[in-house]
């Protein structure tokens, strides 16, 4: 639910900060861009996070290796690809990057709830808040 959170609170932010006159901020595309760059701040730093990061890497489906491994990848892949999307030449780029990203890793998801490993919300609601970040990070791409 916190990425939820963080990509409203960042949006509408971000919307209000262009209202008052930012004027790079002035529409919703780029307050979109900085809901979902909070967004992925937020997950990518949960990654690494001493507390996080055990229940991340027991969402790592156990046939894949390296879960470890694995799971710091995706984290710095969630930070760059949020970089990404404050620098003007690479915001289609990375939001296409993360939305792969959040398609390959959805496996993971269905995985772990289907084990009931880490804490989290029922694959019902998973499923529907990835579309929902997959959508806006489409949005933010075209």
């Amino acid at each position: 639910m916190e990425p939820l959170v963080a990509l409203i609170v960042g949006f509408l932010s971000a919307r209000l900060a262009g209202l008052i006159g930012v004027e790079a901020l002035d529409g919703w595309h780029p307050a979109l861009r900085v809901g979902l760059a909070l967004l992925f701040v937020l997950t990518g730093i949960s990654h690494f996070h001493p507390r996080l990061r055990p229940d991340i890497v027991g969402m790592v489906p156990p046939r894949l290796p390296r879960p470890d491994l694995l799971v710091t990848v995706t984290g710095a892949l969630e930070l760059l690809g949020a970089i990404g999307l404050l620098i003007p030449g690479l915001v289609s780029w990375a939001a296409v990057g993360l939305a792969l990203l959040m398609v390959g890793m959805f496996p993971a998801n269905v995985s772990a709830a289907r084990r009931q490993v880490a804490q989290g919300d029922p694959l019902g609601w998973r499923t529907v808040l990835q579309l929902v970040y997959i959508a806006a990070a489409v949005l933010v791409a075209l």
